[in-house]
């Protein structure tokens, strides 16, 4: 099992900037990938960022410019550092991790979410 703890949500003004961290603990025997996603009230469930293997990063367009997300592996964090905050990134921060055994058993873990709030 694994465990992701984030942190680094809260309130911002338009034009801000805020710095999400997630740490992941646990049973791991590799982590493939690490990423964020987002969920507004009434809306899906989106991508923001993920960090592959080999520390590939791919942005949503959205963010693209804005945001940029980082690993550290050797403590098994993620960070999104979020600048030029929009009201419309207001929504819940959701850490993402994938993971694979030695066996090549793949594994997905979900954190509990951080909330940002972007006022105008």
């Amino acid at each position: 099992q694994v465990q992701l703890v984030e942190s680094g949500g809260g309130l911002a003004q338009a034009g801000g900037s805020l710095r999400l961290s997630c740490v992941a603990s646990g049973i791991i025997d590799r982590i493939n990938a690490m990423g964020w996603y987002r969920q507004a009230p009434g809306k899906q469930r989106e991508l923001v960022a993920d960090s592959r293997n080999g520390d590939t990063t791919n942005v949503a367009d959205s963010v693209k410019g804005r945001f940029t997300i980082s690993r550290d592996n050797v403590k098994n964090t993620v960070y999104l550092q979020m600048n030029s905050l929009k009201p419309e990134d207001t929504a819940v921060y959701i850490c993402n991790v994938e993971t694979r055994t030695r066996l090549g058993v793949r594994g997905n873990y979900w954190g509990q979410g951080t909330q940002v709030t972007v006022s105008s």
